[in-house]
């Protein structure tokens, strides 16, 4: 579990004593569209082997067993008209996988803390279906409009804060195309919360 002191926005851990208002380069450098984000663990060592299982082995049930993590990680940026919204799929992946990793942790999340859940509140289009191999400026670029809140799904997130969940940040790249999606239909704000954090972003 990530604990002591972390970047407000997203989540990776920093050196110093534990508080609030700290910030990684990265996002000094280039501020992410979200209010707030965190993570529950590191993507290296078993926080990989859980997050790769879970994605990639059809361990649909690990999400369960992780909420608890999640909820912990998040319990600074909820609200209780929160709406939890997961990350999309690209069509094709889902078709592929059955199944949405980032939805199930939300729905998980949504049970641990009361909280609706939309999972089906933003959708995924274009030509990249995996971001994996691609650098950072590319990882923005193959994003851009590629997200959007799905039709009729906007009254329902409308007004209201988000916490937006994904199994692993890396560039942040889709959290912050997500996050634009999202306040292109009038949220209040949102927040991030991811299962995994690579500690160092390409």
């Amino acid at each position: 579990m990530i604990g002591g002191l972390v970047c407000e926005t997203c989540g990776v851990p920093l050196f110093g004593e534990e508080g609030f208002g700290a910030y990684c380069d990265n996002c000094l450098t280039s501020q992410p569209p979200w209010t707030a984000g965190r993570a529950a663990i590191l993507y290296e060592g078993i926080g990989r082997s859980i997050v790769l299982r879970l994605k990639h082995a059809d361990r649909t049930d690990m999400a369960r067993g992780v909420a608890g993590l999640l909820a912990q990680a998040a319990r600074e940026l909820l609200h209780p008209d929160t709406v939890v919204v997961p990350v999309p799929l690209h069509w094709r992946r889902l078709a592929m996988r059955q199944y949405n990793q980032a939805a199930l942790l939300a729905q998980e999340l949504s049970r641990k803390t009361g909280l609706t859940c939309i999972p089906d509140a933003l959708t995924r289009s274009g030509r990249h279906e995996s971001l994996d191999g691609l650098g950072r400026a590319d990882r923005f670029a193959a994003l851009q409009g590629a997200i959007r809140v799905s039709p009729g799904r906007a009254a329902q997130v409308a007004d209201r804060p988000v916490l937006l969940v994904d199994d692993v940040m890396t560039s942040g790249a889709t959290c912050a195309a997500c996050t634009q999606a999202l306040y292109s239909s009038q949220v209040r704000e949102v927040s991030v919360v991811t299962l995994a954090r690579v500690a160092h972003s390409p």
